[in-house]
């Protein structure tokens, strides 16, 4: 009987258009078919076996836990899962991956190679539609085995003998050195035709090429390369290709607190993470997705920056409306488990910073000019001339009152500075003297209401005592250079309160005299991307030593292969949150270029 494992038991694999999570007993717990965003035919992963799963490895009791493998990587810089069991009878290695497609039938790929001796396997495969709940009509068609239900199709090619038992497919089969059984299950519109029958060989060799010649055009050689690349490659995996959309995570409701309600679904595509990632491809060589992603900005906002939302869908739909999925018991019992998102109409003014420092980093790394995106940002600006001072809910989503938070305003500069600069390179026509003067109103509002003197550091919002780990961002983003002594002591007051006690650092307080920020209850972990801002920012300050032991403490934190979740908690001492998280590979890339710069690195 299989049980979820812990989160960084997971490896991702995906096709650019969705995703699928394995555990280390080569279950596949979850995935959503035909897009991220679709409803999952694999949501063991948030449930029971009941609500679908995949399982593929030595055969074992039935009543006992599957066996985990002893090994697995991934193969070189790919995408490309091989597991490896060792057993009293002989090892055996399995193989899976999600071919790149375009308009082809999503496919998972199983391969089972045998290595030494004889090995017993067996495959179970038990699919249910619309999370969980749906049992689908499973039959035969032309010795393939297809299950439907309402619009879908899920069709599996096998040269191994199946059968049905307990409303699962099973397949018992044995593996001497050198031999190769295929699984291959794909997705078809249960209208339409079959898909054509797998290719599983070819399709390995196809994945393999594509992945080396992507990862040949990344421009970064430094250090901490194999870190970097695996971020990237996670990144990519994170796009949506069709459009250039970019999730946040490939994952719904993983809890940022185990068995506590903070569970929420990133399958969507963030203004702020999007723009993010766009400028960690950017600076390590990857201009097609930049070129992507920008247009894919350009469609969701369409004519309608007033109305601009911090999250669209992968297509740029606007209605993410957030629902319950009360049949799913939740990761290790965090309910409730959700579908949608209802922020996706809060005002965060920060993301039009974002959004703009994006479309800057673009042109200055020599993007083909777009007039229509010069257009947006300049609309961008006429809608915060008279918005920038109004309360948000600020980067962290807040579901209590608005506030005046300062990264917030902070991120508002920066829209405005970076269009001043686009305006002055001549590529653009704007006020120029007004939004100088703009500027210079941001800046001084900040630093008079956002900064407490007596402390000697900035703080959440203003007329608030309490600290946040956004502020990290400050010298980062140019408002203020980093030997400021206000940026000095708000990095070492953010050191002081906010730091756990292994040396991450959490977002913003949950106790205290602002409990509540939120309006959420319970608690969470150190945040990931946080504490990247951290190692960024000591090195900036000159304490690059420093720096780089908290970046090496955050590489330990990766999984085996590489991978981070959205937060650690450092009382269980495991990852949690949605996984793999882009807004923690994105700060994971960014710092490493600092170090590598700055020569902090080594032993």
């Amino acid at each position: 009987m299989h049980v979820a494992g812990r989160i960084e038991d997971y490896a991702l694999i995906g096709d650019m258009q969705t995703a699928a999570l394995v555990c280390r007993d080569g279950t596949v717990d979850w995935l959503c078919l035909p897009r991220f965003d679709s409803h999952a035919i694999f949501a063991g992963l948030l449930g029971t076996e009941e609500h679908g799963f995949w399982r593929l490895g030595p055969a074992h009791s039935p009543d006992a836990q599957p066996p985990t493998a002893a090994r697995r990587t991934y193969r070189g810089d790919s995408l490309i899962l091989e597991s490896e069991w060792d057993t009293p009878r002989g090892t055996v290695r399995v193989t899976d991956f999600m071919p790149p497609r375009d308009t082809d039938a999503p496919q998972l790929v199983r391969i089972v190679e045998g290595v030494s001796g004889r090995v017993p396997m067996r495959s179970a495969l038990r699919m249910r539609f619309s999370y969980g709940r749906v049992v689908p009509w499973v039959h035969k068609v032309d010795e393939r085995t297809v299950a439907v239900a309402g619009p879908d199709s899920v069709w599996l090619d096998t040269s191994a003998e199946t059968f049905g038992k307990d409303l699962t497919t099973y397949s018992d089969f044995t593996v001497s050195p050198g031999d190769r059984v295929a699984f291959t299950i794909s997705w078809q519109p249960s209208h339409k035709e079959p898909p054509p029958p797998a290719e599983p060989e070819n399709a390995l060799e196809a994945t393999q090429d594509f992945w080396r010649e992507w990862v040949d055009h990344c421009t970064y050689h430094g250090p901490y390369r194999e870190a970097v690349v695996r971020s990237l490659i996670t990144l990519k995996a994170l796009t949506y290709a069709p459009t250039g959309g970019i999730v946040a995570a490939p994952t719904t409701s993983l809890p940022e607190d185990i068995g506590g309600s903070r569970n929420w679904d990133y399958r969507y595509t963030w203004l702020r993470d999007a723009a993010i990632t766009l400028s960690s491809l950017l600076r390590t060589g990857y201009r097609e997705e930049a070129r992507a992603w920008r247009e894919w900005l350009l469609r969701a906002v369409a004519g309608d920056p007033e109305n601009l939302q911090i999250m669209y869908g992968i297509a740029g739909e606007r209605e993410l409306g957030e629902a319950e999925l009360d049949w799913l018991p939740g990761y290790e019992g965090s309910t409730p488990v959700r579908a949608g998102n209802g922020a996706a109409h809060q005002l965060q003014l920060d993301v039009y910073g974002e959004v703009t420092e994006a479309l800057h980093l673009a042109h200055m790394t020599g993007l083909a000019r777009s007039d229509y995106a010069s257009l947006l940002q300049l609309k961008l600006i006429r809608y915060l001339e008279t918005h920038w001072d109004q309360p948000d809910e600020g980067i962290w989503e807040v579901r209590g009152p608005r506030r005046h938070f300062v990264h917030s305003k902070v991120m508002v500069w920066v829209a405005v500075d970076r269009t001043i600069k686009l305006i002055e390179s001549g590529d653009a026509d704007g006020p120029l003297e007004k939004w100088r003067d703009l500027r210079d109103d941001i800046h001084r509002d900040v630093c008079e209401k956002g900064y407490d003197k007596e402390r000697n550091t900035f703080t959440q919002s203003y007329g608030s005592k309490e600290l946040d780990a956004s502020l990290l961002l400050i010298p980062q983003m140019g408002f203020l250079p980093p030997d400021d002594k206000r940026v000095i002591g708000t990095i070492e007051a953010i050191q002081r309160e906010l730091s756990t006690s292994d040396g991450f650092i959490l977002r913003y307080p949950t106790t205290g005299d602002d409990a509540g920020v939120d309006g959420l209850e319970g608690d969470e972990g150190a945040f990931l991307a946080c504490s990247f801002w951290m190692a960024d920012d000591l090195a900036m300050i000159g304490r690059v030593d420093e720096a780089r032991k908290l970046f090496e403490k955050l590489l330990a934190l990766r999984n085996d292969l590489g991978l981070l979740a959205e937060e650690w908690d450092p009382r269980l001492q495991r990852q949690v949150g949605n996984f793999p998280q882009a807004f923690s590979h994105v700060p994971l890339i960014d710092t490493a270029l600092r170090l590598t710069a700055s020569g902090a690195y080594g032993g």
